[in-house]
């Protein structure tokens, strides 16, 4: 059985060491970069499944990098920030990160974050189930393939699943913890508002206007829910 590769991204020396020998004693394959441009070539020349990844990075920062890398990869992202500040945490997931931990952070939680990303669909796989079609909005669970007027919208494994999730009771309100549930998996630590910013990068993708949203509605002190066909 192949073991998860894991590329950890970080300028701290001591970090790389502590967080690298205990992936490896979890059994993961891991590797490692000190400064942005590194880090792009590894993503793009050994296809980790994970990428732990520092925001503050000599050349590329962690931004950056991201950015760059969702051209060609579909790894899962988890950033890693020094400052507890929410626009961190925003631009981090709005440019494709998939969690984000604040340092100082714990290695087992870094584990538990790990292996609960691992047991999402990543894009590309295949699962079974019906096609949607909402309009000029298409979604084929089958492919993980999303379509607006015939072409097609790029999203990540987390927007895909909460797209799914949606549309599959159209009409029926989910709050955040039930998104967090079925979309990052019932074992998911981390902070709850994570879906309004992928909500929010989902939305721009459809160029869905929440204020006279086609698809997707928020309901205010409640949740989110699919627009029913009129």
């Amino acid at each position: 059985m192949t073991s998860t590769r894991v590329l950890v991204v970080d300028d701290e020396a001591p970090i790389i060491e502590l967080v690298c020998g205990y992936l490896e004693r979890e059994g993961m394959e891991v590797i490692a970069a000190s400064d942005g441009q590194v880090a792009l070539d590894l993503i793009r020349e050994r296809a980790p499944d994970v990428v732990v990844l520092d925001v503050n990075l000599p050349g590329l920062d962690g931004f950056e990098v991201l950015r760059r890398a969702r051209a060609f990869s579909d790894a899962y992202v988890i950033m890693l920030t020094a400052r507890a500040e929410e626009i961190d945490r925003i631009v981090g997931l709005s440019v494709g990160a998939d969690d984000y931990l604040v340092k100082p952070f714990s290695p087992r939680e870094l584990v538990a974050r790990i292996r609960a990303l691992l047991r999402r669909p990543r894009m590309g796989t295949a699962p079974g189930g019906e096609a949607w079609q909402v309009g000029d909005l298409a979604v084929d669970p089958r492919r993980r393939a999303v379509t607006l007027r015939g072409s097609p919208v790029l999203l990540t494994a987390i927007e895909f699943e909460l797209l799914a999730t949606l549309i599959r009771e159209p009409g029926v309100v989910l709050g955040r913890q039930q998104l967090l549930d079925r979309a990052w998996g019932a074992d998911y630590v981390g902070d709850e508002h994570v879906v309004d910013v992928h909500l929010a990068n989902l939305r721009r993708k459809l160029g869905d206007d929440a204020a006279r949203p086609l698809f997707i509605e928020t309901v205010r002190g409640v949740g989110y829910r699919f627009k029913e066909a009129t």
